[in-house]
């Protein structure tokens, strides 16, 4: 379960600036989106979340994002709240700062490390470093039908490969508009075996 203060500590770990290390495709997925002013609007994520069985793994087939603006009760002041629905789990994550960053890209990616933490029996903590470098000194970006398309593969070329039971394979896939708009698509991806997969798309 991601709690306030995972939340929170994610948000700070993945919005904090790494000048001179980041390369085009991640300054790209990482730009800051803020300041959010949804208002009234809620922002809506078409979730999928496909795998093999396991204990603690749970797929979903037609699940929801929404990200929406909320006043913390603590301070009366706005921030950010995403809520899940779909499948056996609905829940709330945050609240998020409304300053800058994107919660739903803080919220995938801590979805897809405990995903192939769960799969594969690896310590999530080892998944997150290895992705954020990955993200932050890699991946390549191409631009497709007015759309950026940024990927990236965080374990290819992993010295434990062999023992990730396939997710050397995952693809990191973000599809982006305008840099202040939300991220169209989110997709993290395996081969065929053991063939994950887990998307949001922007509605």
């Amino acid at each position: 379960m991601i709690t306030r203060a995972i939340a929170i500590a994610l948000w700070a770990a993945l919005a904090t600036p790494h000048t001179g290390l980041a390369a085009e495709a991640g300054d790209a997925v990482f730009s800051e989106r803020g300041p959010w002013d949804l208002g009234q609007e809620t922002l809506e994520w078409q979730m999928t979340v496909e795998g093999p069985a396991a204990e603690g793994f749970r797929p979903t087939a037609d699940g929801r994002l929404m990200m929406t603006q909320v006043i913390d009760p603590s301070d009366d002041q706005p921030v950010l709240q995403l809520e899940q629905q779909g499948g056996t789990m609905n829940r709330k994550i945050g609240p998020f700062p409304i300053s800058a960053g994107d919660p739903v890209l803080t919220y995938f990616l801590e979805q897809t490390v405990r995903d192939m933490a769960t799969l594969t029996g690896g310590s999530p903590h080892y998944i997150r470093n290895r992705m954020k470098d990955a993200i932050f000194r890699g991946g390549e970006i191409a631009d497709q039908d007015g759309h950026k398309i940024a990927t990236f593969q965080p374990f290819a070329q992993d010295q434990n490969a062999a023992r990730m039971k396939g997710f050397e394979t995952l693809t990191l896939t973000f599809v982006m508009d305008d840099p202040k708009a939300p991220i169209r698509e989110l997709r993290a991806a395996t081969d065929q075996a053991p063939g994950y997969r887990n998307t949001l798309v922007l509605q």
